[in-house]
């Protein structure tokens, strides 16, 4: 949520930097500022008004201690206490019309991030590896998971529907095993701190890191909307510090956690959606930071080259980029995905994303600190994929065949799969 103190300050200049996001925001922002208004006047008003039925007050009370009349006068100090009454709701009505405005509001793109309409326009900020080069025609993952029984969608789409995959076999194994390779890597090496969260979220939650109202059509909702699957671990665990107040020492903060993530958007028909890419669940590992806002910039490069680390020790070729701002995601500020190469599919395909979100989440969720001089400020609130399966599945896999139809598995994961390949040697 935008601060409405700032926006009062500078409208043209939200209006500029929102503009750059590719929408529309002008009349919004201008019905947020009229409902400010009128609630900051009508509290003048009410003020006024208070003060003179005080007045008014002792009056009736010299009077009747004298023994005169006060009929008039008390009659006056009612239609006060009535005109207070109606401009109370009337505030209460604008303030929460202000709120539901403001939070249909994204967050604004940092100053320096890249201008741009879309994915076109994103930099690259730095590569890693090289891709892989073959002696014989690589297979796609699809192809791969059938002739080693890693995978069977018919499975899922028998117990579930199509969008859902069962794992099976040494496929279930591999998974597994990245997952623990990821939250030891996190946790021993970069010093997160593991969260096991509810996978069952509610609503507030929700609310909380911006998920709703917006995105509520992507969201497996339970219980008419009081409850949702989890989308991604940043909700929950994010969410466990909504309405707390730390202190500075305390920060940064860091946490990761394992989670399933459902979301009802599966994206188009083609070779995008083809096999793992895109599917209603998948696993994720999730890194979530709580910063000072004087260090969150600096916590964000941090957190994405340690995102990049899991990939850099499993071997697999990367680049990142810097989103633009048309592409940036509704509660960022800025942000860098990071995009490993799947030989098998012929593309980079999206691992992780990292984002500064400033203190537009931690407004909404009240999530504050005490600062050195006393007083409470809103914390810059970060969190990043580290990353993202099946997709880091999907470039394993099709990165590590062997011409016999096996995959050789990258050392780090010889330890959590109990083998150092999948298939015949």
């Amino acid at each position: 949520m935008l601060d409405i103190r700032l926006l009062r300050e500078d409208p043209a200049g939200f209006q500029a930097r929102l503009a750059a996001r590719g929408g529309d925001f002008g009349g919004t922002i201008d019905e947020i500022l009229a409902c400010d208004e009128k609630r900051r006047s009508g509290e003048t008003e009410k003020q006024g008004l208070q003060g003179e039925r005080n007045r008014l007050s002792k009056e009736i009370g010299a009077l009747r201690q004298s023994g005169k009349a006060s009929d008039a006068l008390e009659s006056t100090v009612k239609e006060i206490a009535e005109r207070i009454k109606a401009i109370g709701e009337e505030a209460d009505a604008a303030d929460a019309r202000q709120n539901e405005l403001l939070l249909q509001v994204p967050n604004l793109p940092h100053e320096k991030c890249p201008v741009g309409q879309d994915e076109a326009a994103n930099p690259i900020v730095r590569t890693w590896g090289e891709q892989p080069k073959f002696t014989f025609a690589p297979k796609d993952h699809v192809e791969l998971g059938a002739s080693l029984g890693l995978f069977d969608f018919e499975l899922g789409a028998k117990v579930s529907s199509s969008g859902f995959v069962t794992f099976t076999g040494p496929g279930a194994r591999l998974e597994r095993a990245l997952i623990q390779f990821l939250l030891d890597l996190q946790t021993e090496e970069h010093g997160y701190t593991e969260i096991s969260p509810p996978f069952i979220i509610n609503r507030d939650s929700m609310f909380g890191t911006g998920q709703l109202p917006k995105f509520e059509d992507d969201m497996y909702g339970l219980e008419d909307g009081a409850f949702f699957l989890t989308p991604t671990a940043e909700v929950p665990v994010t969410n466990l510090y909504r309405e707390t107040l730390l202190t500075e020492a305390e920060l940064p903060v860091k946490l990761t956690a394992y989670t399933p993530c459902f979301r009802r958007e599966a994206g188009s028909a083609g070779r995008d959606s083809r096999g793992l890419i895109r599917m209603h669940q998948f696993d994720k590992v999730e890194l979530v930071t709580l910063a000072h806002p004087d260090e969150s910039f600096a916590q964000l490069e941090t957190l994405t080259k340690e995102a990049e680390t899991a990939l850099q020790r499993l071997g697999l070729h990367y680049r990142t980029i810097e989103l633009c701002t048309g592409d940036l995601g509704f509660s960022s500020t800025k942000t860098y995905d990071i995009e490993v190469w799947a030989p098998g599919h012929g593309k980079y395909l999206e691992v992780s994303s990292c984002s500064n979100f400033g203190d537009y989440q931690a407004r909404r969720m009240r999530l504050r600190f005490k600062d050195g001089e006393g007083k409470n400020r809103f914390c810059h609130t970060l969190n990043g994929s580290g990353t993202a399966l099946p997709r880091l599945f999907v470039a394993l896999v099709e990165t590590y065949q062997q011409e016999d139809g096996s995959i050789l598995l990258p050392e780090p994961l010889h330890r959590y799969f109990g083998k150092d390949r999948i298939g015949a040697k």
